[in-house]
């Protein structure tokens, strides 16, 4: 398979509305334009993966099988408006976290690149030709320790902010 640049996503505050340890679909919400972006993207020729930490693992409040329900439930809406998330990644681990199985530090937990890596081992990337765009700091962290650029997305219409992402780069 040919490297393809790819588009790696923060999920609560940039996909989504973040609304606190999101596991139930009744509860998500699209961010404006973020199924436009991911279109827009997926015609262009982007890889697009998502890569999530998701500590409410680690802290009890829900399970990894509902992590994996919401990410297929994103995707079955995106194909709905003939776009793909090409493989979910997250995290469920955290230092302080009260499952056992999952309190620990490691290195896929943002802002460690851990699951950018993953990412690439799986997948043909072009790692020279693409960027993550978070909401947080260690998101841009993670970005950096990978070697791409991260953008800071803080609110509005995500399809107009990949759209001048892509105009300057």
């Amino acid at each position: 398979m040919k490297k393809r640049p790819a588009i790696f996503f923060d999920r609560d505050g940039v996909l989504n509305l973040d609304r606190g340890y999101l596991y139930k679909q009744e509860e998500f919400e699209w961010m404006p334009g973020a199924i436009d972006a991911i279109k827009m993207l997926n015609d262009q020729g982007y890889f697009v993966f998502v890569v999530t930490n998701q500590s409410g693992i680690a802290r009890g409040f829900f399970e990894e099988k509902d992590v994996y329900a919401l990410h297929s439930y994103m995707g079955g809406e995106l194909e709905k408006h003939g776009g793909v998330i090409h493989s979910f990644y997250f995290c469920p681990h955290h230092p302080e976290g009260i499952t056992e199985k999952y309190t620990k530090v490691c290195k896929c937990r943002k802002p460690f690149p851990g699951l950018i890596e993953q990412a690439c081992q799986d997948w043909p990337v072009d790692l020279t030709a693409s960027f993550l765009i978070g909401d947080r700091q260690r998101d841009i962290d993670a970005a950096k320790g990978a070697g791409i650029p991260g953008y800071l997305f803080s609110e509005g219409n995500l399809y107009d902010f990949v759209q001048d992402i892509l105009k300057n780069r």
